[in-house]
């Protein structure tokens, strides 16, 4: 168990995909993906989500991700946020909003 203070420090935010690319130097299969934050800027994340989503219906999407775990490098590639799913058996279904937000509205 996490006390409450200790979520509080996470920073969750809505952004939209902005572009959606294949990730062949992935071990599992991935896309790379650049969302736009609004006022925090376009951060980039490293997704394994190719199971269910077509990367070219990813773009314009909403989606809510943490960023504020800093970076981890994947391969060549710096993956800045982490996006926020729920699994269902083997595949991720992504937490998104239900109507459009503003990008880099706090989820609270």
């Amino acid at each position: 168990m996490i006390d409450f203070a200790t979520f509080e420090r996470l920073d969750i935010r809505v952004g939209t995909v902005l572009k959606a690319n294949d990730f062949p130097e992935a071990i599992k299969p991935a896309y790379q993906l650049q969302i736009d934050f609004g006022p925090l800027g376009t951060l980039n994340s490293s997704t394994q989500i190719t199971k269910r989503y077509n990367k070219k219906d990813l773009v314009g999407k909403q989606l809510v991700a943490v960023v504020n775990l800093g970076t981890k490098k994947i391969a060549h590639f710096e993956s800045q946020c982490l996006i926020l799913g729920a699994k269902d058996e083997d595949d991720i279904i992504l937490l998104c909003p239900e109507t459009e937000l503003p990008n880099g509205q706090q989820i609270l």
